[in-house]
């Protein structure tokens, strides 16, 4: 049986892309040949720099420090037209090209008609729309929005098959475009796993966070019975997610009652408005909260998610349609999670049965109050009412799930 050659296709850093990372790892498991197509800011997973084919695409000149924003987009279409079509046409000849959405423009068309000329299979991924991203930042009425939407419309229509992340993307699909599409729920990655507490103790060690383990002379590790509390949450620092609202509930925290321990709240990630809130975080003068920021490693991470105490996911989706994967990631490694509320949440998070759900900074800080109260007794208690909800979903890896849901569409000839 001769291999088929599949092309995934990430407009965006592949290092920070863990779903088609994903898809590879499982496409190579299976015996196809992939070539990976995007920019390599960021490391690849470990297996990934082996067995597959990195293409790294040019990242655009920033034309917007230049040029008027409207000009300085139509230049940034065609440098991504230009360099995106160059990547996939000097590699080998793809079978199948697996396509992450958004970005949509210029991907979708570029891929289209990639594999027309081929007469390779077009597939593309949903994790959101792409006019409903632009939307959050110039409006859904501007034309830069409306022209995206009929874009994304059209050239999605097109594909051979369409996987989405939630069965209520599925059905926006199928209702508003009339596109079938198959659900294929994110999973944490092996790499997203319980660990020792020696583990635990030489990452924040590492991180210069000395007060929650210790190193007995006979080697074994123990945590501290004075130790702060450790709250993490993980972002890429744009608009659908508002750290204002952690901010408040930390205020709020901060002016509780001797009651509730002192707390460490680490928030890893980088993005463009990572700089806006350091600001924001610079001038707080608090007595109980610590905020860090700092940038992890790849395999550091997962490392920091299971050291945690609780989780906190401010992600609001754009469309109100996609999952957020730092809470896959962090029910992974057993981590309770506290998640903002939006339309199709529900799919992932359940008030009370597998985490904690808020709408506003009141209801966040009275989640965490709660959590932390009488730390670290009554902690061990809270987590095990999750922790079966919690353990039946990481009972299904992301691999024995795409085997059901994705590799059909992949070995289907059709």
């Amino acid at each position: 049986m001769v291999k088929k050659n599949v092309c995934v296709v990430v407009l965006g850093d592949i290092g920070r892309s863990p779903r088609m990372q994903y898809h590879a790892q499982s496409l190579i498991r299976q015996g196809f040949n992939v070539d990976i197509v995007g920019y390599t800011d960021s490391p690849v997973l470990d297996d990934l720099k082996e067995n597959a084919t990195i293409i790294g695409v040019q990242k655009p000149f920033p034309f917007d420090e230049y040029v008027p924003r409207l000009i300085a987009f139509l230049f940034k279409v065609v440098w991504q037209t230009l360099t995106l079509f160059w990547a996939i046409l000097v590699k080998r000849k793809s079978d199948i090209v697996l396509v992450q959405n958004p970005p949509a423009i210029p991907t979708l068309a570029v891929c289209w008609f990639y594999c027309l000329l081929v007469n390779a299979k077009f597939i593309i991924d949903w994790h959101n729309y792409a006019y409903s991203v632009l939307a959050l930042t110039l409006g859904s009425n501007a034309p830069l929005v409306k022209l995206s939407l009929f874009y994304e419309h059209f050239f999605g229509r097109l594909a051979d098959s369409n996987l989405c992340v939630t069965k209520a993307m599925k059905e926006d699909l199928h209702e508003k475009w009339n596109i079938e599409a198959t659900t294929l729920y994110d999973r944490p990655g092996p790499q997203f796993k319980t660990i020792t507490l020696t583990e635990k103790h030489y990452l924040l060690e590492k991180m210069k966070l000395n007060d929650f383990t210790e190193l007995l002379e006979s080697g074994e590790v123990r945590l501290k019975s004075d130790r702060p509390s450790l709250l993490v949450s993980s972002t890429s620092w744009t608009p659908d997610e508002d750290f204002s609202i952690l901010l408040k509930a930390l205020q709020k925290y901060d002016e509780s009652d001797d009651i509730y321990p002192k707390l460490v709240c680490v928030i890893t990630g980088r993005g463009p408005l990572k700089c806006h809130y350091q600001l924001m975080i610079s001038k707080l003068k608090w007595n109980k909260v610590l905020i860090i920021t700092p940038w992890l490693e790849n395999n550091d991470y997962p490392i920091l998610l299971a050291c945690a105490d609780l989780g906190v996911c401010l992600h609001a989706s754009s469309s109100g349609l996609d999952l957020p994967m730092k809470v896959i990631d962090m029910y992974g490694v057993g981590l309770p999670v506290c998640a903002y509320d939006f339309k199709c949440l529900n799919e992932l998070v359940r008030h009370n049965e597998n985490g904690l759900v808020f709408s506003n900074e009141n209801q966040l800080a009275m989640h965490i109050m709660t959590w932390f109260k009488n730390f670290p007794l009554q902690i061990c208690e809270q987590r095990t009412r999750f922790c079966k909800e919690i353990n039946n979903f990481r009972a299904i890896d992301w691999h024995t799930n795409w085997m059901n849901n994705a590799y059909p569409i992949f070995s289907n000839d059709n």
